[in-house]
């Protein structure tokens, strides 16, 4: 198997980088005091910059030398930390991936926007004075101080033995050198002592050492940022020296001398290449950061940008392509068919000796099965920290001040469900801010607090994963949107409607109660959409409010979508599956007991009534069913409805296959599993099969008491 190509290696650390660069930015409020945020963001743009120029994107190594720039000022308390800082670093991250993106497409960089970024750092410092803009290969020189001013030169002696694989990862040490040189005079000798006779040498392994003298105004952390990428597995040592004052600076300061190895050999370096090595110098550190590693946004940029972490770093985590994963967990899925298969053939045959070996197969299947699924299963957090984005960039657009608060961002999700949850939470947070959460000025005559909170959180719940978006904003006003749907002829004005009834309205397509259309909202699209995806994910959506205190929406997810635990139920000859995460129990219907309900659809089970569906009749099969059939008790949101079939068989592992373009707009059907016999039976989509008879109910022109006795 080939390696992967290093700069690809680059561009996925990269983005990582990137998403931590905004996690961080959106946790940093104006006027605190430059802290371990800063450092954090100066290393993750001192990471992209040496990457980027290593790697060719010299584009992004030259813009975020400003950013870089920048942010040293901050550190050293020169610059303030401002909403204009935060809101250019943010510009700045997306800037970067702009430039990222137009180098894999090979297109034109977006150049007018990053000098329109340039400009407001330029800004931010404090003489005003704009950085001569960055020369193709590399970034703008450094002045040096003024003689007889400025802070003290100091000399430093430094060692570096680099790790082996230094060069495996990427990194080439001439690029550390050539950083060095930036901060000032130096002198390089190289130690060849521990290069292997020529029949030892690898060509990708670094042998040589180096004994440094550097001679800089720039300070002990400037130093160690230049290895702080590559001290895991390296041999470092950094001894200051006796210092000197600035006015005995010598003529060659600026000036690069050559490299030497030990046989005192030149060893020529492009200035291109050395311009792209030049960093900036950060600030002193404290006693607790020389003792202590720097913590790194996006470890995993050691990867690239470093040398290669230690032995268990290196074996604690491994990239996989999601295709890789998807073709696994159909191989398993195929096995859990055949091992059903084998069972039930295993049974028929009533060979002793036959069934120790297929129950054993059968436990091993199901723990491989659970394995490969938890492969898939990823933090919800990672979705989660994407929208803090969204709601500071809206929230300051509508004039709004809003927090976004996170709960369970270590609740796991299939990452198959996670892919397709990013547009629905998009929309359901964006109508919290633009509908939900009211203006400084409305809520402070509401009595509550200037800035408005949405909550966003997640938690496991049995087999399936609750999301709720809640706000504490105005609320859903009930009258406004009745008045609407009656506007639009959605309902008659003598429609006797429940409470939920009424917020299941909004989910209608084309219902919107904004009084305008903005950029934001009005246009009626999007609570529709987001009811299809959820639906599509066999999950359910529900609605809570209260006028002038907020509104909650949960999203019930199933953890996977791959295989799941379902009930067997048969109606005459055909099967069906009902997902065992929404059964609650099962109870027998006698025809007497439907008889005595003069055809109500109505059974007491425990004192409480449970309105039923008999699925023959619903589905149209002919027959009139058994004469006590069963009554499988099923939870949609807040509700327990019954579901009638002839015969519960068991518990079934089903391994879901999708029905094809053909047959996806039926809405009572959510996949098909081919039984240990041969024989296809159907999965129900609950969400579907209420839908479907309510939507028959209502065009029937049919109302019963049933549903009045549940809302009631």
């Amino acid at each position: 198997m080939s390696r992967q190509n290093p700069a690809q290696t680059f561009l996925i650390e990269a983005e990582d980088l990137l998403g931590k660069i905004e996690e961080i930015s959106l946790e940093v409020r104006p006027g605190e005091p430059p802290g371990e945020s800063i450092h954090q963001l100066f290393r993750a743009f001192h990471t992209i910059k040496g990457s980027g120029a290593m790697f060719g994107f010299d584009a992004v190594a030259q813009f975020t030398h400003h950013v870089e720039s920048v942010l040293d000022k901050v550190r050293d308390g020169v610059v303030p930390i401002s909403e204009d800082l935060i809101n250019l670093i943010l510009r700045s991250k997306d800037q970067i991936k702009a430039l990222l993106d137009a180098a894999q497409a090979g297109s034109a960089a977006p150049v007018e926007t990053g000098k329109s970024i340039i400009a407001g750092l330029n800004a931010l410092l404090p003489d005003q004075r704009a950085e001569a803009p960055a020369k193709a290969g590399g970034a703008p020189a450094e002045p040096g101080p003024a003689a007889g001013s400025g802070p003290a030169l100091q000399s430093y002696r430094i060692s570096f033995k680099p790790d082996p694989g230094l060069m495996i990862s990427g990194t080439n040490p001439l690029m550390l050198l050539n950083e060095l040189r930036g901060l000032g005079a130096c002198t390089v000798v190289a130690n060849a002592e521990g290069v292997p006779p020529l029949e030892e040498l690898s060509p990708d392994q670094c042998y040589l050492a180096w004994d440094i003298t550097l001679l800089t105004d720039r300070g002990l952390n400037a130093i160690k940022d230049v290895f702080i990428f590559v001290e895991d597995g390296s041999g470092l040592s950094i001894q200051p020296e006796l210092p000197r004052p600035a006015a005995t600076e010598p003529a060659s300061v600026n000036k690069t001398p050559a490299e030497q190895d030990g046989s005192g050999r030149e060893l020529t370096v492009p200035p291109e290449k050395a311009a792209a090595g030049r960093a900036i110098a950060g600030a002193p550190c404290t006693a607790a950061e020389r003792s202590a590693p720097a913590p790194v946004p996006g470890q995993a940029a050691r990867g690239s940008a470093s040398g290669p972490p230690s032995q268990g770093q290196r074996d604690s985590t491994t990239r996989v392509p999601s295709e890789r994963l998807d073709r696994l967990v159909t191989l398993v899925g195929e096995m859990v068919m055949n091992q059903s298969r084998l069972t039930q053939v295993a049974a028929a045959a009533g060979l002793p000796n036959l069934s120790g070996p297929v129950e054993e197969l059968e436990r091993l299947v199901a723990e491989l099965r659970d394995n490969v699924l938890g492969i898939r299963m990823m933090p919800i957090g990672a979705t989660f920290s994407r929208y803090k984005r969204l709601v500071h960039d809206l929230s300051a657009e509508l004039g709004k001040e809003i927090d976004l608060v996170t709960e369970g961002a270590e609740t796991e999700l299939d990452k198959t469900v996670l892919d397709q949850l990013g547009d629905p939470l998009v929309h359901l947070i964006r109508n919290s801010i633009d509908h939900g959460v009211e203006s400084a000025d409305t809520r402070q005559r509401a009595g509550k607090p200037g800035r408005g909170t949405i909550r966003l959180a997640a938690a496991h719940t049995g087999s399936n994963v609750v999301i709720t978006i809640q706000d504490d904003g105005r609320g859903l006003d009930t009258e406004a949107i009745r008045a609407k749907a009656v506007e639009k002829r959605l309902i008659s004005s003598e429609t006797a409607m429940s409470r939920e009834e009424i917020f299941n309205l909004i989910f209608l397509p084309g219902f919107s109660t904004a009084r305008q259309v903005t950029s934001v909202s009005g246009r009626g699209v999007g609570m529709d959409v987001v009811r299809r995806q959820i639906d599509s994910l066999r999950g359910s959506i529900q609605l809570a409010s209260e006028q002038g205190r907020g509104t909650t929406i949960s999203l019930t997810l199933p953890l996977t979508l791959a295989i799941i635990d379902g009930l067997l139920v048969e109606i005459g000859s055909d099967q069906f599956i009902i997902p065992m995460s929404t059964v609650a129990e099962n109870v027998e219907l006698a025809r007497a007991d439907r008889a005595r309900n003069n055809g109500r659809n109505l059974v007491s089970v425990r004192g409480e009534l449970v309105s039923y569906l008999r699925l023959r009749e619903l589905f149209g099969m002919s027959g009139d069913g058994l004469d006590v059939e069963k009554i499988v008790v099923v939870r949609h949101g807040s509700e327990r409805v019954g579901l009638v079939v002839d015969r519960v068989l068991g518990s079934h592992q089903t391994v879901i296959q999708s029905l094809g373009r053909f047959y996806r707009d039926i809405d009572v059907i959510s996949g098909a599993t081919i039984m240990g016999d041969g024989r296809v039976a159907l999965i129900l989509d609950l969400s579907g099969v209420l839908r479907f008879a309510d939507r028959g109910r209502r065009e029937s022109g049919w109302e019963t008491k049933t549903m009045q006795t549940d809302h009631e």
